[in-house]
């Protein structure tokens, strides 16, 4: 007579990859040192790594990387203000392969399919 238990959802680790840990240093160092906007760096870094808990708690809710296509849309793309955030789900490990700027050409994201 009570409720049925729901299936708990799957506990997905994540990996960022020493690419996207390099894109997030690029970032945040042009914002403070570049721009002189220290304050908006920290911002930036905050936001982007909220992002990446996001895609930890539910990777399936951000669209598949048209520029990456597969069968079983394992590349996807969060967008956090102005940056992209490329990832590859397997199995229960999420790879953060890369960070972009929204304005940079389709292109680079090929070369994110090579990172490990």
């Amino acid at each position: 007579m009570g409720r049925q238990k729901k299936a708990t959802p799957k506990a997905y680790q994540v990996r960022i990859s020493a690419n996207a840990l390099q894109n997030i240093d690029e970032i945040t160092g042009y914002l403070a040192f570049i721009n002189h906007q220290p304050i908006n760096a920290i911002m930036v870094g905050d936001a982007i790594f909220d992002c990446i808990e996001k895609i930890r708690i539910n990777p399936y809710v951000f669209r598949e990387c048209e520029e990456l296509p597969t069968r079983q849309k394992i590349y996807r793309r969060a967008v956090c203000q102005s940056w992209i955030i490329i990832f590859k789900i397997s199995d229960l490990e999420i790879i953060v392969l890369g960070i972009i700027h929204r304005s940079r050409r389709p292109s680079v994201l090929k070369a994110l399919k090579r990172i490990k």
